[in-house]
């Protein structure tokens, strides 16, 4: 018997996850499906890496499955055999680790597994949507179509998520010198200074207020040093850590969406990755609800995911999902409105993209706009903080000045 991780949904659209035994993984989605619930990821534990000491979702690059998903994509548009395919671009490829995921794949198609089946035991590399897409393309029969919408998707994803790191590279630093800078001249400066100042004034001296502040606080750090440190390291890790769980999880992004600035561009980016992901798979041909739930857990947002899932259910009841959309807040009127479009038609593929790609676009000009607001103002912060410290200096200076006089 093996164990195997799974994520589920049951009648009312509501994820499940943990493990189980079975013989397989045939058997174990079996075993699912008798309890009433709809897999939407089964796979065993020991399939995520193949060993501690190489991790898949460390070494696997962005650019080397763009590039893998674009070479086999006309591979097969040319009519070159799958194995031959895979075989070809496991030889050429510049990665290690994508080398080896690749002879992995040629391996299981080699003994009858599909192309789908064979991705899904690389979670780390290929997520549910890659799978699930690939799997409609199989059956369909449009495998190449389906590896050209892959690759644009994951080019425009990873487009997205560099302009996020790029935009907030500059502030990180600032904050990063800021932050050193401060506990720089509160424990070498600021007790070197007040020592001084003290011997200059005598033990009588009245200090201005500023300065009492100044050295109570360069004191106080001077003192607790070993509880100071340690707590704000430990206190950054902890919060890091309650981030990543369900619960820290969902209250850090339902904190996000009610920052000014910041909510704006979390808005626009979910709903870009709504539009291209749930555009992908409606036009590889997945049923409406299978794509929504899957959309769902690859928006990025755990408020969006909640939302997405509960317009499934609806939809599932007979509601139509622009009407759906349309009643919630958390999407812009324009999606409904071009979702009303796309059913209309029939072609709500087509029109999702134009409203992916209209949205990736307020995102760069969002992004763009809150970086040129962010510099100047950390900038301004870092010299006002630099600015308190040297007036907390120079006023008892002043005054002793004035005194000598």
């Amino acid at each position: 018997m093996a164990q195997f991780n799974y994520r589920a949904l049951d009648t009312d659209n509501k994820s499940h996850s943990g493990t189980l035994e079975a013989a397989d993984r045939v058997t174990a989605i079996s075993m699912l499906s008798g309890r009433g619930l709809r897999p939407i990821k089964v796979n065993s534990p020991t399939s995520k890496s193949a060993g501690k000491g190489f991790s898949l979702k460390s070494k696997v690059k962005t650019d080397d499955l763009v590039m893998f998903t674009r070479q086999l994509s006309a591979m097969v548009s040319a009519g070159v055999p799958l194995l031959r395919a895979l075989g070809s671009l496991q030889e050429n490829s510049d990665s290690q680790a994508m080398r080896k995921v690749v002879g992995a794949i040629y391996q299981e198609i080699q003994g009858g597994a599909a192309l789908a089946d064979a991705l899904e035991k690389h979670p780390d590399v290929f997520n549910d949507i890659y799978v699930n897409m690939v799997r409609a393309g199989e059956a369909a029969g449009i495998l190449d179509e389906i590896l050209k919408r892959l690759a644009v998707q994951q080019e425009k994803a990873a487009t997205i998520r560099k302009k996020i790191k790029s935009a907030m590279t500059y502030p990180m630093v600032l904050v990063a010198i800021t932050v050193l800078a401060f506990f720089g001249l509160m424990m070498f400066v600021i007790p070197q200074i007040g020592k001084i100042v003290k011997d200059l004034g005598g033990p009588d001296a009245e200090l201005p207020v500023l300065t009492q502040v100044m050295l109570s606080i360069s004191d106080f750090m001077l003192t607790f040093w070993y509880l100071l440190l340690p707590g704000i390291v430990g206190g950054i890790f902890f919060l890091l850590r309650f981030i990543k769980t369900p619960k820290g999880k969902a209250m850090f992004h339902r904190f996000v969406l009610k920052v000014p600035g910041i909510k704006n561009i979390i808005i626009k980016v979910a709903v870009a990755r709504f539009a291209r992901t749930f555009s992908a798979l409606m036009g590889a041909g997945v049923a409406v609800l299978e794509a929504l739930d899957v959309t769902a857990h690859a928006v990025g947002n755990v408020v969006f995911e909640q939302a997405l899932l509960d317009a499934s259910a609806e939809v599932k009841n007979g509601a139509q999902l622009s009407g759906v959309i349309g009643k919630n807040k958390l999407f812009p009127s324009i999606v409904s409105q071009m979702l009303a479009v796309g059913e209309e038609t029939g072609q709500t593929d087509t029109v999702l993209i134009k409203v992916a790609d209209y949205y990736e676009e307020e995102v760069d000009v969002a992004i763009d706009g809150l970086s040129s607001i962010i510099e100047p103002f950390m900038i301004v912060f870092m010299g006002g903080m630099v600015g308190v410290i040297a007036a907390s200096v120079m006023m008892p200076i002043a005054n002793l000045s004035q005194t000598i006089k």
